[in-house]
C-alpha cells in the first residue's frame, strides 16, 4: 500500500477518534505528498524513495523546531511537535539501533579500504545512499566521524 493510502487510511481513523494532532500530522503528510505530486516531472507519481526522504524532512524540520522551542521555554509548542514527530516517524522504516549502524558503517569502510578522516566523503556517500531512511544523516556522519578516527 502506498504511503497516500496509509495516510488517508489513517487519517478517516484519527477524525473518527477525534485525535487532533494525529489528524494535523497526517494532513501535512498529505499536503506534501500533493505538492510532491505536482512537482514538474512528477507525473503526479511519486517514487517509495521520494516518500521516504519527504518523510525524513518532516521529521528534520519538525526536530529543529521542538529543539527551539524547548530552548525557548515555549512548552506548549514543543508538545506539539513531539507529537507531530511521533505520527510522522511511523510511516518511516525501522530506524537502526547505534550498534547497527556502527555495524553496517564497518563494513562499508572495510569494503571501500577507508583508513583516515580525510576518507570520509567516500564513506558518506556510500553509506547515505544505503542507509536512506533506516538512520538520520547526522547520526551516521558522526559514527563515520568517530570510526575514521579510531582507525
Amino acid at each position: 500500500m502506498s504511503l497516500e493510502a496509509n495516510v488517508m487510511n489513517e487519517m478517516k481513523d484519527a477524525m473518527k477518534a477525534k485525535d487532533e494532532a494525529a489528524l494535523r500530522s497526517l494532513r501535512a503528510i498529505k499536503a506534501e505528498i500533493i505538492k510532491a505530486k505536482t512537482e514538474p516531472g512528477a507525473n503526479g507519481q511519486i517514487s517509495t524513495d521520494t516518500e521516504i526522504k519527504l518523510l525524513q524532512r518532516m521529521v528534520k524540520q519538525r526536530r529543529d523546531s521542538l529543539e527551539i522551542f524547548q530552548q525557548q521555554n515555549r512548552h506548549d509548542l514543543a508538545q506539539k511537535e513531539e507529537q507531530e514527530l511521533a505520527v510522522i516517524e511511523r510511516f518511516l522504516p525501522k530506524q537502526l539501533s547505534r550498534e547497527e549502524l556502527r555495524e553496517v558503517l564497518m563494513t562499508i569502510i572495510d569494503d571501500i579500504g577507508a583508513s583516515t578522516p580525510n576518507e570520509m566523503g567516500k564513506v558518506m556517500a556510500i553509506a547515505t545512499k544505503q542507509l536512506a531512511g533506516k538512520a538520520d544523516g547526522k547520526a551516521i556522519s558522526a559514527a563515520v566521524k568517530e570510526l575514521l578516527a579510531n582507525k
